[in-house]
């Protein structure tokens, strides 16, 4: 007795599969690839002997499907490897608590009327200082002689109307330019303690109070007097 051929995938089937795979279908193409060999063993077994089936097509799919199942067993792989990763990283993360770290950045706290960056600047000349409170709102401009490389610009919270600006996230601009009138750069980073851990983004972001530092920026880590 022959068997109609149920057993053969048409490409579109096995590439719907494949798509599956990629989509985190696991339990689906798991079901399908069963399916399909169940169906040919029953087909192979019942074949006519005097008119036996092309087995090459068989074959040609039960490639493709091992090729799939081998996919998918990769796609577990990896997001086992991507998980612990994670948890690694986290882990490393909550080992900054408590520490004071430098970091590339533009924002910081303004507290007790003292705010303070590091600057970094390509070659000397003058630098002009923009500090806009988190609103958006310019509270002070000012200029600082640069020279080239690091240094600190402290901010005492003074605004350029005179006035005391309040404790808060401050966020400072440093457009500089030498003698000549020509631009350099000037790199801004942060200095504070770390209270506090964010795991809610990809990167895990340290908490500099109410300032989010992901941990990629950091430069620099030591113990906190």
């Amino acid at each position: 007795m022959a068997v109609s051929n149920t057993g053969t995938w048409s490409p579109q089937q096995i590439a719907a599969a494949q798509n599956n795979t990629a989509t985190g279908s696991g339990t689906s193409i798991a079901n399908n690839f069963d399916q399909f060999l169940s169906l040919l063993t029953t087909q192979l077994k019942n074949q006519n002997p005097l008119d036996p089936l092309d087995t090459n097509q068989f074959t040609q799919q039960l490639v493709q499907f091992a090729g799939v199942e081998q996919q998918l067993k990769q796609n577990e792989t990896l997001t086992a490897l991507l998980g612990l990763s994670k948890a690694t990283t986290g882990a490393s993360a909550i080992g900054f608590v408590g520490q004071t770290v430098t970091a590339d950045g533009a924002a910081t706290p303004l507290k007790d009327g003292k705010a303070e960056w590091k600057l970094n600047a390509s070659k000397g000349g003058t630098g002009t200082i923009t500090i806009k409170d988190s609103s958006g709102k310019v509270v002070y401009s000012g200029t600082k002689t640069l020279t080239a490389g690091d240094q600190t610009y402290a901010w005492d919270g003074k605004t350029s109307t005179g006035s005391t600006a309040p404790d808060g996230e401050y966020v400072i601009t440093v457009d500089g330019a030498d003698v000549s009138g020509a631009a350099i750069t000037v790199k801004t980073e942060i200095t504070g303690k770390v209270d506090g851990i964010d795991f809610s983004t990809a990167v895990p972001t340290l908490l500099i109070g109410a300032i989010k530092v992901p941990l990629d920026r950091v430069k620099s880590v030591k113990a906190t007097s």
